[in-house]
């Protein structure tokens, strides 16, 4: 919990809407560990929970009027229980529209309510600041709602708005990471049968560092549908061989071998990417067990080098801080995190040579693409929840 964004929203609160019995509220980003692209082939995913996240600070009003306010976005917006169609024009405040309206038409009494927002989770970078606002927007709306829903069932109704609501054709992950993640604790995430498995993660000397490359992700939505269609192309042809089958995810290695001459070439390299990304995290669920995180790291590139080489969704900025963090010592492993083309890279260190390796990959970097990047030496957190009255007076 950041001390200082709970005094900043608290004082921001009082000077947009004047003194009230606030409650606050915190709902993590998230990083996908290993896992890449195949959340929506029907693969187990391994992402976490992050510190970093959006905090908000909420109370019920006396009327029927719904206020919100962003400290990140500069922005505030009013409307009505009764007015959250989507609006184009209404940008970020629709995250919360959508939520709201989902629960209402669950059965959620909808009161009017003052919502102040700020986050510190970078924008656009692949740590799921949206799916994080989703999370932080149902967890509000309940608890003063007194309406009884559990995060499972919330992240579920968060990523139905998503894909029906915002038109986002995503995965369950980011928003099922962000409901259920636990402090020290992976979440492996069977993303065909919507259940999960808390893998704990005993880091002792080693850490892992988020690099955000700081590159926009220009290309991410449009090559993230073409990625997704293909894969259901392949599909559909494997199911001439096996009809059973529903994702990529349920073939196995020797079973796309197998199906190489129905694919063609970029069907096929789409197609072990996520067969072959499907294996490692089994594996590295099994390396973590008994804390093998040498060959864990092993791993991460081995995934890095997957979706940069076959399903061809780095970029050069992402690769130059993989192939940089590489040279570094204490590095075990590194890779692009997120949808890609931009974004961020995920990269396990030693602790110990954190500070070097900061410094070392952001020089490099900075002379070889004009960009700067930033580090966070984020820890793992619980999942979107309420701030207990006894955190707040322990930070104070």
């Amino acid at each position: 919990m950041n001390e200082k964004i709970i005094k900043l929203i608290e004082k921001k609160y009082r000077d947009i809407f004047g003194s009230g019995n606030t409650r606050l509220f915190h709902s993590p980003g998230r990083v996908n560990i290993i896992g890449e692209h195949i959340d929506y082939n029907g693969g187990q995913v391994l992402p976490a929970a992050l510190s970093l996240g959006t905090y908000a600070a909420a109370a019920l009003r006396t009327d029927n009027i719904i206020r919100i306010a962003s400290l990140n976005m500069k922005e505030k917006k009013t409307f009505s229980p009764a007015a959250l169609e989507y609006k184009k024009e209404d940008g970020w405040a629709n995250y919360l529209k959508g939520v709201m309206l989902y629960l209402k038409n669950r059965g959620c009494p909808l009161p009017g309510m003052n919502i102040l927002i700020y986050g510190d989770l970078p924008h656009s970078s692949g740590l799921s600041s949206s799916a994080s606002v989703e999370l932080l927007t149902g967890i509000i709306v309940s608890r003063l709602s007194d309406f009884n829903i559990d995060n499972r069932d919330l992240a579920l109704l968060a990523h139905e708005v998503e894909n029906k609501y915002i038109g986002v054709n995503c995965g369950i992950m980011d928003q099922y990471v962000i409901a259920l993640g636990k402090k020290n604790q992976l979440l492996l995430i069977d993303c065909g049968n919507i259940r999960h498995k808390y893998i704990p993660f005993s880091a002792g000397k080693y850490a892992f560092i988020i690099i955000n490359s700081n590159k926009k992700r220009g290309l991410a939505d449009s090559a993230y549908n073409e990625r997704r269609s293909t894969c259901e192309k392949a599909v559909r042809k494997f199911q001439t061989m096996y009809p059973t089958v529903k994702f990529l995810c349920e073939l196995t290695p020797s079973q796309i071998e197998a199906g190489y001459d129905i694919l063609t070439d970029e069907e096929r390299r789409r197609a072990e990417h996520v067969v072959f990304e499907c294996q490692r995290v089994k594996e590295s669920v099994k390396l973590l067990k008994y804390n093998d995180f040498y060959m864990f790291g092993k791993k991460l590139n081995e995934s890095h080098d997957s979706l940069r080489d076959n399903y061809e969704v780095s970029c050069s900025e992402l690769d130059t801080i993989v192939d940089e963090s590489r040279k570094i010592k204490g590095v075990l492993g590194v890779r692009m995190t997120g949808a890609g083309f931009g974004g961020c890279v995920v990269a396990l260190i030693e602790k110990c040579f954190a500070e070097e390796f900061s410094r070392k990959v952001g020089e490099t970097y900075s002379k070889k693409t004009g960009l700067k990047a930033d580090f966070y030496n984020t820890e793992i957190s619980d999942g979107a929840r309420e701030i207990s009255d006894q955190e707040v007076s322990g930070a104070e």
